[in-house]
């Protein structure tokens, strides 16, 4: 996997981020979910790294990136804070300005990214999410069974952590096995990683940290932008999985067009997943709005 690309390590925020890093050109970030990490990326890295400098991270709390203790307040894994590392990533590397193509949790940081740090984000694709406000606010039954551990991470310190540990991989595969398309579209070197980075010491804190955040802190900022009339002003294209809660729970084209202003998206043929289940149709919808074609 990310053949000829190069693994690092920078010291930024407070926190060590890892990242690979390969090809040339204007630079794209890649972020991405839970409970994975940037492998997440490996069937596209290649073919996005013939146009861009790719920088494929670890979001803090996940794969070989910093764990930082959960505070009280949860600032330490509030999505303001997560933006900052990678606001401070790229500028480490050189990058003043930069696209984003982020899934699931990245996404979120990259919600809050293209918002406290609007002049560096050019455009960016989000992958099957809604607004983290509009989806806690609009949940249904339907949302809660499909999306459970939205609400078991967030629960106080320490029952999900010490569950989590006790069986890291069971975690894993009954959050990833439990969409539509199963286990079977992750390589077995990818899963392999999942499960190293997820056995880490300080992922669960890590993990709970950020979902523990995006219900508190990370709605009042959401909040506040909207009460600012503040909203998303560079091109974003979002997709989400036709097969997935997106599509069956919210409306996610009319979501985005609540806070950004330029929004174009569709549902794709697949489940969650979209990077490992159908990469090639990623790439050719991606790709042409990431170089401006469309």
């Amino acid at each position: 996997m990310f053949a000829g690309f190069e693994k690092q390590t920078r010291r930024v925020n407070g926190v060590d981020i890892a990242y690979r890093m390969g090809g040339s050109g204007p630079a794209l970030l890649l972020l991405h979910g839970h409970p994975q990490t940037h492998v997440i990326w490996h069937k596209v890295a290649n073919a996005l790294a013939q146009h861009f400098t790719v920088i494929a991270a670890d979001l803090r709390g996940y794969g070989d990136s910093s764990k930082p203790d959960d505070d009280a307040e949860h600032l330490n894994y509030a999505k303001r804070t997560m933006a900052t590392d990678m606001a401070e990533l790229m500028s480490t590397l050189g990058f003043e300005c930069f696209k984003v193509l982020a899934h699931d949790r990245g996404a979120r940081v990259a919600h809050r990214l293209s918002i406290d740090h609007a002049e560096r984000v050019e455009r960016m694709v989000l992958l099957d999410i809604a607004p983290t406000l509009a989806m806690y606010r609009g949940t249904t039954e339907a949302f809660a069974r499909s999306y459970w551990h939205w609400f078991f991470l967030i629960r106080p310190q320490p029952l999900p952590e010490r569950l989590i540990q006790a069986d890291p991989a069971q975690y894993l595969r009954s959050v990833m096995g439990a969409r539509s398309a199963g286990m079977a579209p992750f390589s077995s070197e990818a899963l392999t990683e999942y499960e190293r980075c997820l056995a880490l010491p300080g992922t669960a804190t890590g993990i709970c940290g950020d979902y523990r955040a995006s219900a508190t802190i990370d709605l009042e900022h959401d909040q506040a932008d909207i009460d600012a009339g503040i909203k998303l002003t560079c091109p974003i294209k979002v997709m989400w999985g036709a097969q997935g809660a997106i599509e069956a729970c919210f409306d996610a084209l009319a979501e985005w067009r609540k806070v950004a202003t330029d929004v174009e998206g569709t549902a794709l043929p697949c489940g969650h997943y979209i990077a490992e289940e159908i990469p090639e149709t990623l790439l050719e919808e991606a790709l042409p709005f990431l170089l401006g074609q469309q």
